[in-house]
């Protein structure tokens, strides 16, 4: 049996019992679950990952609902506690859920609710920024300074690449992977080459449009280039970012084999999710390669939004919402000077356990 865990409690006579397996950013989550009759329970347990006894713990014998995230197992045990206790809904403070069984919640008709449409620009900025990063070598070189290490100026002390001009490859061109891509052909004035199972149309018409702006300007115009295979794309580009989801297809998508095809001084970016890279395969690839560079970050997003989302899933699901029409499109929900629509910003499993779709 695990102990009991440490909670802040909101709201202490609300009628309906919602737990967050963690602190989460802001307020307004917790104001919005307050408005609504919900008394809210926070963990505080100063522990990095909980485990399925500390969550089934928090549980009890009485919740509606709980909020979680992305570093907890979310199979059958604890949705079977959630179901014995009342519960009718988790969601992850995430936009993934690959760490929860769909099955088990559908078995125990629980609905289970991700964040997505909060993250598109966030994430794209921070993939953008981290091929800058890697290109100028600013860690490398941050860490030299505050070292103590810097004597004076060097012709070749951390030469970095040139971006304007280069290729940037995209693995996964949807809203992330688009908006990424923009951000470097026109910061940048890169060439781009992608690939995705579906045409990115509106991207191509944008590279278009933009390099005939820079040709009518007298200036080099960039290019776009659909690829027919990923491993073009990893042949060609000088840094190449993923935006795939992560599905049984493309768990560990870049390995040994894939990282050999790429050029010796290439960057590779990924703001997705950690298992598309076998993280193995790549620290031998980089203690073979010393000018191949990565910039990874799979867990820094915009997280105040993605902990009112998730608040409302829950919520949504406890006062018997119908499901939001397009979950990519959540604005509404964020909006701090009116209040939230009455629906569940997303339910992944809506279909399977018979929830309506709303109207609005």
């Amino acid at each position: 049996m695990a102990k009991p865990v440490q909670i802040e409690v909101w709201n202490p006579n609300g009628k309906y019992r919602v737990v967050s397996t963690k602190p989460m950013p802001g307020t307004r989550w917790i104001n919005l679950l307050i408005q609504q009759d919900c008394r809210v329970e926070i963990c505080t347990q100063n522990k990095t990952i909980l485990s399925v006894e500390d969550i089934i713990a928090l549980i009890g014998d009485n919740c509606d609902g709980v909020i979680g995230q992305l570093t907890e197992d979310w199979g059958d045990a604890l949705f079977s506690a959630l179901s014995k206790a009342g519960g009718k809904a988790f969601s992850n403070m995430a936009v993934g859920y690959n760490n929860v069984d769909v099955n088990a919640a559908n078995r125990y008709g629980v609905a289970v609710g991700n964040t997505p449409g909060v993250l598109t620009e966030t994430t794209a900025e921070l993939a953008a920024t981290l091929s800058v990063a890697a290109a100028r070598r600013i860690v490398e070189a941050d860490e030299f300074m505050r070292g103590g290490l810097y004597e004076g100026w060097l012709p070749h002390l951390f030469v970095g690449n040139l971006l304007k001009g280069q290729t940037v490859g995209v693995i996964g061109a949807g809203r992330i992977g688009s908006a990424y891509a923009r951000m470097m052909v026109e910061g940048f004035k890169m060439n781009l080459i992608y690939y995705d199972l579906y045409q990115a149309t509106r991207l191509e018409k944008f590279v278009t449009a933009y390099g005939q702006f820079l040709k009518a300007n007298g200036e080099q115009p960039v290019t776009w280039k659909r690829a027919s295979s990923m491993d073009e794309v990893l042949r060609e580009a000088d840094v190449i970012s993923l935006h795939p989801v992560l599905d049984k297809t493309t768990y560990h998508l870049v390995n040994k084999e894939s990282l050999a095809v790429m050029k010796k001084e290439a960057i590779l970016v990924n703001c997705s999710r950690g298992p598309v890279i076998d993280e193995v395969a790549l620290v031998e690839h980089l203690k073979a390669n010393p000018m191949f560079r990565v910039g990874l970050d799979v867990f820094e997003w915009t997280r105040e939004g993605m902990a009112t989302l998730a608040a409302l899933n829950v919520l949504g699901k406890i006062k018997g919402y119908p499901i939001w029409s397009n979950p990519n499109s959540v604005e509404a929900f964020l909006d701090e000077n009116s209040p939230p629509p009455a629906a569940c910003p997303s339910i992944v499993n809506a279909k399977a356990i018979g929830l309506p779709v709303s109207k609005l």
